[in-house]
């Protein structure tokens, strides 16, 4: 009896097929477009969470005797 055959392809991730038909139904500017406002939206997120960060240390500081 044989072993089954090894697949050597990986089976894509979620993300990579989005991606894929992503790239079919828009053209590459818009694709561009896209991605530039959700890397904007993970900044915008990054630099909230670290002003209230900020805020919480200067808080602190300023309850210290």
């Amino acid at each position: 009896m044989q072993a089954a055959p090894v697949r050597a392809t990986a089976i894509p991730s979620f993300t990579d097929a989005l991606r894929a038909v992503e790239s079919l139904l828009m053209s590459g500017g818009q694709r561009t477009a896209r991605r530039n406002a959700w890397t904007s939206v993970l900044e915008d997120r990054r630099r909230a969470k670290d002003r209230v960060e900020a805020e919480r240390v200067l808080e602190q500081a300023a309850t210290r005797p």
